[in-house]
């Protein structure tokens, strides 16, 4: 039988500490071996987890009893999943998780929190991008970091940037416990640059949005909303230069918005495709020069109780500038020239989805995507909806016809593109 104690830094359980004496193995981290020394047998055996897939085969070597040490509750984001892959019977003695004490230290409910892990299996880079795209788009998140390049250094600078109130929960339940916070967006550059102490959380909250007016039924991201393709009355918008709902259904299924994803809108106009991919957790990104658009984008947003990061000014070098700290996984071009589409292909979305009123526009952007390396395909959107007629009958009224092209990245893993 193996146990799997979780250490918070409270003393141990009767329970837990029985198990841990009667083990003829040990393993955990170096800092729960010795906070447990006492508890364990001389004979037994320690092993020290660097390598968890080793260790994992000598606990599950052991002849006799053994015990796995780890850092609060290990059903959540924990050693004990790797155990239960392999097949093992196990007892759990949980303690607090990290991320309850990290909250509780700061003093806020976390049931209206998204809990993210900047952990990749091997691929850090990432873990990195889905963990900061899901805590940029959630007004409240906790990120599990990891050592090396998914420290809080990876994540500070754009969680300051984007006006969050951050802290670093460190060491918690230890001697060495600190709870720092960062809330000056200036000081951007020295949070990332300072030494953390490993383990640690980053709490990020949305100042004005810290307490959700009501609690939440369902941890985290509340998943896909009630309903979608919002009718064009829902949204600001310039002379109906809005993404028609109908269009826009259409397009939120080819870019597949979701937690963990960044989607961007190009020429974004009202901004109701990044409002609609918010909407889906995903941390949008809207582009669009006309400065009293720019204000509808964000009015929208707040109408409907969302982030959308709204970048104004020439889709060139925005878009440059944007990639550079997060690359998008989604893009709709609603507005521009090839150009602009040209630009957005140079950074590799892995899915592309163009909006076209011009018919002699098709085949170019068709051809574009192509080269680009993308599988394309397209359909014409022409809904005709339904209206009153003055003597009570209906009719259905037409809608202009917009062509959806669409490219979709055969690739199926690509290297990491953040920072």
């Amino acid at each position: 039988m193996i146990t799997v104690i979780g250490l918070d830094g409270a003393p141990l359980t009767d329970r837990a500490a029985a198990a841990l004496s009667a083990a003829v193995c040990v393993a955990g981290a170096r800092r729960h071996l010795d906070a447990a020394a006492e508890h364990i047998a001389a004979g037994a055996e320690r092993v020290p987890i660097g390598d968890l897939a080793a260790a994992t085969e000598a606990v599950l070597a052991a002849r006799g009893p053994s015990a796995v040490l780890a850092s609060g509750d290990p059903g959540f984001f924990g050693v004990l999943r790797s155990l239960r892959e392999r097949g093992a019977e196990v007892e759990v003695v949980p303690a607090v998780s990290s991320v309850a004490t990290a909250f509780a230290r700061i003093g806020l409910p976390w049931d209206d929190a998204v809990v993210v892990s900047a952990h990749g299996r091997g691929d850090s880079g990432r873990g990195v991008r889905r963990a900061l795209a899901a805590a940029l788009a959630h007004p409240k998140a906790a990120i599990l970091t990891a050592p090396g390049t998914a420290g809080p250094e990876a994540f500070l600078p754009e969680l300051l940037r984007a006006g969050r109130e951050v802290h670093v929960a460190q060491r918690l339940g230890s001697a060495e416990e600190r709870v720092t916070r960062v809330a000056d967006a200036g000081a951007g550059a020295v949070a990332a640059e300072r030494s953390w102490a490993a383990p640690n959380v980053v709490v990020a909250v949305d100042p004005a949005r810290a307490i959700a007016p009501t609690m939440a039924w369902l941890p985290g991201h509340q998943g896909a909303p009630s309903n979608w393709a919002l009718a064009e009355e829902r949204f600001e918008h310039r002379a109906s230069l809005i993404t028609k709902p109908e269009v826009r259904a259409l397009a939120l299924a080819r870019l597949a918005p979701r937690p963990g994803t960044v989607v961007w809108d190009v020429g974004a106009g009202s901004g109701s495709v990044a409002v609609e991919c918010a909407r889906f957790g995903a941390r949008a990104v809207a582009f669009e020069r006309n400065p009293e658009d720019c204000a509808r984008i964000r009015a929208n947003a707040r109408a409907h109780g969302t982030e959308v990061e709204v970048c104004e000014g020439d889709a060139a070098g925005a878009l440059d500038a944007a990639a550079a700290r997060l690359a998008p996984d989604a893009a709709f071009v609603g507005g521009g020239d090839d150009a602009v589409a040209a630009a957005v292909c140079a950074h590799r979305p892995e899915r592309i989805v163009v909006a076209l009123a011009s018919l002699d526009r098709i085949r170019p952007l068709h051809d574009l995507l192509t080269s680009a390396g993308y599988t394309v395909g397209g359909s014409q959107m022409q809904a005709s909806r339904l209206a009153d007629l003055p003597n009570g009958s209906l009719r259905l009224a037409a809608a202009n016809p917009v062509t959806l092209l669409w490219g979709a990245d055969p690739t199926p893993s690509r290297p990491e593109r953040h920072r």
